[in-house]
């Protein structure tokens, strides 16, 4: 059984669904995709952190009555490190949420035009990210300048100038992500074959 060699050009753009961005064809210049791999592989190993965190600080309560000082803090920065973390590799999995039925359909009776309209949303969604950038820059380097923490002196202060850092890189390289993907779909939409009609 061999596989029909013009099925790629009926493939939805943005691939089917939990496939990723590689097997549509993405483009993957510098092995980009590698880097997301790796925050979201930081990523990982900062929740299994965060579990032994909170276990030793239940166990704490229960047994010895002292909790893990700052431990709420710690969650609460890190909650927000993880997601922008890892936001780059899920974007290049196909992960994001997005309205597939729409989408999807428009792919498969309409090739190039869903590919169009899918590099729009992509393009939409670089400007979103680089907006988040823009505006979290500064307040990274004004909890830098000025020693911003969380906690409560004389008890625990964490700083939390890393977790504004990880948001800057995070947003960022999603942002090139995204137009990535909507450099690959309007290749899609100029280079497909007339499937379409």
């Amino acid at each position: 059984m061999t596989a029909d060699p013009q099925s790629a050009d009926r493939r939805p753009p943005g691939g089917a669904p939990g496939v990723g961005a590689a097997a549509y064809g993405r483009p993957q210049p510098f092995r980009f995709d590698r880097i997301g791999a790796g925050l979201n592989a930081l990523g990982t190993v900062w929740i299994f952190g965060l579990l032994v965190l909170v276990d030793a600080d239940i166990v704490g309560r229960e047994l010895f009555g002292a909790p893990v000082r700052g431990a709420i803090e710690i969650v609460g920065l890190s909650i927000v490190g993880i997601v922008f973390l890892q936001l780059p590799n899920a974007l290049w999995a196909g992960r994001f949420t997005k309205a597939e039925l729409l989408i999807d359909a428009l792919g498969l009776r309409r090739p190039r035009l869903g590919a169009a309209v899918q590099g729009i949303l992509h393009l939409f969604g670089a400007l979103a990210l680089t907006l988040v950038t823009v505006a979290v820059w500064p307040e990274f380097l004004r909890a830098w300048q000025i020693g911003d923490y969380v906690g409560a002196i004389a008890d625990f202060t964490a700083p939390t100038w890393p977790v504004r850092l990880v948001m800057v890189i995070g947003s960022a390289l999603t942002a090139i992500t995204f137009l990535l993907l909507a450099y690959s779909d309007f290749r899609a939409a100029i280079g497909a074959r007339r499937s379409d009609r």
